[in-house]
């Protein structure tokens, strides 16, 4: 097993900023081979569609079909998953998405308009998107929480058609990922993978059709093609590592905080799991927590490598300071692990998912919380949000002028216009100044 040590900060250091800044970085860099694979894969697929995607899912995925209509899976197929899975999984999962379901409904927005009092409507109309493309990671690795997380708020949201894509190496099928594909009302599913599925999404094949917007995790291929493809389609977000920011009292049972660290450094040696105490004896505590219990994980030597690469015990004065470094780190992540986190969050800014209380573990966010497990990382919350309804939803401008309006208005855009030197756009609004008198509404 790898040596553990932790970096151990404090607020109170003269370098402090410094030493954090260096503790956050993450070079989120393309490698400039990756870069120019991704670029060819995406090039062929664009221009010889189907034919393209299938050799590339020969050569990555050894998979081989004489069509791209072979690599779909049928809707009897998802439902054959669902009822063939054990009963505890599938009622877990039909509990998770229920519970998902019932949050992101209250995230619907709605259109709207009001009238001026010379009868000019303006509003805005709100609409889903007609189709969307949801990446899932396949083989060894099953993730069945993310159908859920991406698939339902997209059929909440009203989305005409939801086209999954799922890698299946060497015919691998996962059934969880297919029963959850059917609990959520997922289209259609191609069990294709990588930059070539990312393309087919974007750029259509005679197959696959082309979606608006990509959403869900991969690899670094698929993330840098998801990156390619931006003003093709949208996308959810650029994922980094995963990160979880602990702030505790010191009045939480220290194994229970080892733990949640753990459930973020497992994901990958550049996960990062921090530690915030105003008691430096309790972070003495979880250390020795962490290390009695690290030998009984599973994947102990990834927890070890991504706690001494990235982790860090930070001693910060009150519970006050806390918030201030945890609003400086914007984490993915947020336990607020104290006595009344509810006064504590009026202090918190920048989160992606804020988790109150000691009883509330990040992993149950992760799968059936309700709220969704796809986060803003490395520093967005403090400009992104959660994947939501709003996510799949787009917003039209509603503008309806009266004849009274017309000249009102466009008395004002005249002057704008010619002030810029653009008379055609002046003309435009000029010329219904003055029609519209004696006119009813």
């Amino acid at each position: 097993m790898t040596d553990l040590a932790i970096t151990r900060l404090s607020a109170a250091q003269a370098d402090f900023d410094t030493e954090l800044a260096r503790l956050l970085a993450w070079d989120d860099s393309v490698d400039h081979q990756v870069n120019e694979s991704v670029r060819h894969i995406l090039a062929e697929v664009k221009g010889r569609g189907d034919a393209a995607v299938l050799e590339f899912t020969r050569k990555f995925d050894q998979l081989d079909a004489a069509s791209v209509s072979d690599l779909e899976i049928s809707q009897a197929r998802l439902h054959e998953a669902l009822q063939a899975i054990p009963s505890d999984q599938r009622e877990a999962l039909e509990n998770a998405a229920e519970r998902i379901r019932d949050y992101h409904q209250r995230q619907l927005q709605s259109s709207w308009q009001y009238e001026d009092a010379d009868g000019t409507i303006l509003g805005q109309r709100v609409t889903p998107l007609d189709r969307a493309g949801l990446y899932v990671p396949g083989g060894k690795a099953a993730y069945p929480s993310s159908v859920l997380m991406n698939a339902v708020p997209a059929k909440v949201a009203g989305v005409g058609e939801v086209i999954m894509v799922v890698p299946t190496p060497a015919g691998v099928v996962n059934d969880m990922v297919l029963a959850a594909a059917a609990i959520a009302g997922v289209d259609r599913v191609f069990t294709l993978g990588g930059a070539q599925a990312v393309a087919a999404l974007a750029y259509g094949t005679e197959t696959v059709p082309a979606v608006d917007k990509i959403v869900g995790p991969g690899n670094i291929f698929v993330a840098t093609a998801k990156r390619e493809v931006f003003g093709v389609v949208g996308i959810d977000m650029i994922a980094g590592p995963s990160e979880i920011l602990v702030i505790c009292d010191g009045n939480t049972d220290p194994d229970w905080i080892a733990m949640d660290l753990f459930s973020q450094a497992e994901h990958d040696e550049q996960a990062q799991s921090i530690l915030v105490s105003p008691d430096r004896g309790f972070l003495d505590k979880v250390e020795a927590s962490i290390l009695k219990l690290l030998p009984t994980m599973e994947r102990a030597d990834i927890i070890a490598q991504s706690l001494t690469a990235r982790g860090a015990f930070i001693e910060v004065a009150d519970l006050a300071q806390a918030a201030q470094v945890s609003n400086r780190i914007a984490p993915e992540h947020l336990e607020l692990s104290v006595a009344d986190p509810q006064a504590l969050v009026e202090h918190i800014r920048h989160a992606g998912a804020i988790f109150m209380g000691r009883y509330t573990a990040e992993a149950l966010g992760d799968y059936c919380a309700g709220p969704n497990h796809v986060l803003p990382t490395s520093g967005t919350a403090r400009f992104s949000s959660p994947l939501g309804v709003y996510d799949f939803q787009k917003r039209s401008s509603l503008i309806g002028f009266s004849a009274a309006g017309a000249d009102r208005m466009g008395r004002v855009a005249s002057v704008l216009a010619r002030g810029e030197g653009l008379t055609a756009h002046a003309r435009s609004a000029e010329y219904r100044i003055g029609t519209g008198e004696g006119e009813g509404q």
